[in-house]
């Protein structure tokens, strides 16, 4: 009613343009005034002029009247389809999250698709566990991962060696692999996160036969840069981009493993919808592979590796999983 106001230039004419008789309007107005304290026009021969006040209020009510307006149709078109569909996904850093979000958006171009990413792993399935989010996806070196909450289903979308990334010109920068045992005096850094993938880095080192420098958590831009001026290597996934300065060589004997995974609560309507993640999660990986000519020519020497060939759901409660459903491959060097 403000809105239209203030964009008739009178009562009489918004009043018309709304259907009302003016005096309805009118007491509309003048209720609406009460209740904010304060007059939101003022009156002279050529019409009504907001005030500040009314400014104030026309600045907001352009903002929400055409949000309202999207929440209407968006509620309306879910309750047409049924109201199950609904994609809440939490990530941690990952090459597949992108295209998996994207892939959602093409999918549901009017549904409600929205992304929460953090470094925490264990929030965000959290947030799956308490109905806040509706899928995670996220990485781990164990299967099935350590320290996440009970009651969720897992299903491993794939499984990645882990590289080291150094310096360029570094002693050890033009092998074709690298064992981990000749990296035991390096300074290592790494990104943070409250997963079990330093447990896992120390326990394949000690298999070695050293124990590592303890590793200094950063962001992963400000880890590149370090490794880009030769002041410390990291591990990688072997799908990491290109870093100016610095080059992704393989682990010898692949000592460490990286899976992804796509975790729901099978009690909700999100467990509906899982293997349609599952299928966008695994063309958004096969979409990074494309971009990763190398690791993908290396990939197709490991073919335990890579997308994973058959189901691999495990739930985290405790519980068998159902008849047909693989528990995935075992890895005796991390599990």
């Amino acid at each position: 009613m403000v809105l239209a106001i203030a964009e008739a230039g009178s009562v009489t004419k918004a009043a018309a343009a709304l259907g009302l008789a003016q005096p309805a309007l009118t007491t509309q107005l003048q209720r609406i005034e009460r209740i904010l304290g304060g007059a939101l026009f003022t009156r002279d021969r050529r019409g009504v002029l907001p005030t500040p006040l009314g400014d104030l209020v026309l600045a907001r009510a352009r903002v929400l009247i055409p949000a309202v307006t999207g929440l209407h149709d968006e509620a309306s078109e879910l309750i047409t389809a049924g109201g199950t569909a609904r994609y809440r996904v939490g990530a941690t850093n990952g090459p597949i999250v992108a295209g998996l979000v994207r892939r959602l958006n093409d999918a549901h171009p009017n549904g409600p698709v929205s992304m929460r990413s953090t470094s925490s792993g264990n929030e965000i399935a959290q947030s799956v566990v308490e109905g806040r989010l509706d899928y995670v996806v996220l990485g781990a070196c164990a299967n099935p991962p350590a320290l996440l909450p009970s009651g969720l289903n897992w299903q491993v979308v794939s499984v990645d060696a882990v590289w080291v990334l150094i310096h360029e010109r570094h002693p050890l920068a033009g092998r074709d692999e690298i064992a981990l045992s000749e990296l035991a005096d390096e300074q290592w850094v790494g990104a943070p996160g409250d997963g079990c993938f330093y447990e896992c880095f120390a326990a394949a080192c000690a298999r070695e036969g050293f124990a590592p420098r303890a590793p200094t958590e950063i962001a992963v831009s400000s880890a590149f840069d370090l490794v880009a001026a030769g002041d410390a290597v990291a591990l990688s996934q072997g799908t990491v981009r290109r870093v100016e300065g610095a080059v992704a060589i393989p682990l010898a004997g692949v000592p460490l493993r990286w899976r992804h995974l796509l975790g729901w609560d099978s009690e909700t309507p999100a467990a509906g919808h899982a293997a349609e993640l599952y299928g966008y999660a695994v063309e958004a990986y096969l979409e990074v592979l494309r971009q990763r000519p190398r690791y993908a020519r290396w990939l197709a020497m490991h073919p335990e590796l890579g997308v994973q060939k058959s189901v691999s759901l495990f739930p985290t409660h405790g519980t068998p999983g159902r008849p047909g459903q693989k528990i995935g491959r075992s890895d005796p060097k991390i599990a």
